[in-house]
């Protein structure tokens, strides 16, 4: 019940330091600083999507940067077609106004939906390292795809205009952008906890561990990993629509494997299959990349150390060092 209580603890001053710090920069007039912890909710996001899949559903992707990529390219094409007439994607401009629609974020679900299921139902037939290479394999076929595409800037990129928000909010607005970004990432966090209290969960977990004891009790693992996998997907790829919107900008680097590797990084350093764990995770990743990334270029040496000290001495990643207890699930 101690340890419990500690997560507990630790979960909650978790959830309040990203308003805070944002609060804290704001009230200093510092709009770096605001953006800077909307990067950390929104690269959190992206973890808490891969955890759904690695954390509870044993499934090592090293691919979610597919999605990602696909989530920031469905944000910035439709903010590219938003005012050219394009049927479909001009129609909610014109009816409810400019950027008062979360249209990017919905069709980014949609898009990385579809893929996943589609990259889900080949991929998950296999398993180890094969589905691990598979899960690459896509995410860099689509990376090319994107450099090949000239209508959308090829390798070169697409500039955006213009961000997704709600009526009666700016989403303009530093501040404003934040507290979209974490009221999005609260929601992932509340779906995945539901998620892993539910009987799908349960299979699912069952899945990760020994899919033939599942397999024997009745339930079929192969429908259960895809749907996990798709959640997730989808999950991440409003993560990435959003990255897209905060940088203004979205290229194909977003869907290679540097960037798979940054997410699984996010979600191993804050802990496997912990709720609140990517949020430790990508603010340790800005953190470094900020303070050792403004005095050398080499500062993925340093965040090598801290995953290799992490991984060595911390069971359950630093959410696991924090509460002494080595997984949640």
């Amino acid at each position: 019940m101690a340890k419990h209580r500690a997560e507990l603890l630790v979960n909650l001053v978790i959830a309040l330091a990203l308003p805070a710090a944002a609060l804290t920069a704001w009230a200093l007039g510092e709009s770096f600083y605001v953006s800077l912890v909307s990067r950390v909710a929104i690269l959190a996001l992206a973890g808490v999507g891969l955890n759904l899949a690695l954390g509870y559903g044993g499934m090592v992707s090293f691919g979610h940067a597919a999605f990602f990529g696909l989530g920031a390219y469905a944000a910035g094409i439709f903010a590219f077609h938003a005012f050219d007439g394009t049927p479909v994607i001009s129609w909610p401009i014109q009816i409810m106004g400019a950027a008062s629609m979360p249209v990017g974020w919905l069709a980014a679900i949609v898009v990385a939906g579809l893929a996943a299921l589609a990259i889900g139902a080949i991929s998950l037939r296999t398993s180890g390292v094969y589905f691990i290479m598979i899960t690459l394999a896509f995410a860099q076929m689509l990376y090319y795809l994107a450099v090949s595409i000239p209508t959308y800037g090829g390798a070169d990129g697409l500039i955006l205009y213009l961000r997704s928000g709600f009526p009666g909010l700016d989403s303009s607005d530093d501040l404003t952008f934040f507290a979209l970004c974490y009221a999005l990432l609260m929601l992932a966090i509340f779906i995945t906890w539901r998620i892993a209290g539910s009987r799908f969960g349960m299979a699912l977990r069952g899945a990760s561990r020994n899919e033939e004891r599942l397999a024997a009790v009745g339930i079929s693992p192969y429908p259960i990993k895809l749907v996990a996998f798709c959640i997730s997907a989808m999950i991440t790829a409003v993560a990435g629509a959003l990255f897209a919107e905060l940088v203004g900008f979205v290229s194909p680097t977003l869907m290679a494997w540097k960037m798979s590797g940054e997410i699984l990084i996010f979600v191993i350093l804050g802990g496997v299959g912990r709720l609140y764990a990517p949020i430790i995770g990508a603010a340790i990743f800005i953190l470094l990349e900020t303070l050792i990334g403004g005095i050398t270029d080499r500062w993925q040496f340093v965040l090598g150390l801290v995953l290799l000290g992490v991984v060595l001495f911390a069971r359950g990643g630093v959410m696991g060092a924090l509460t002494g207890r080595a997984r949640h699930v």
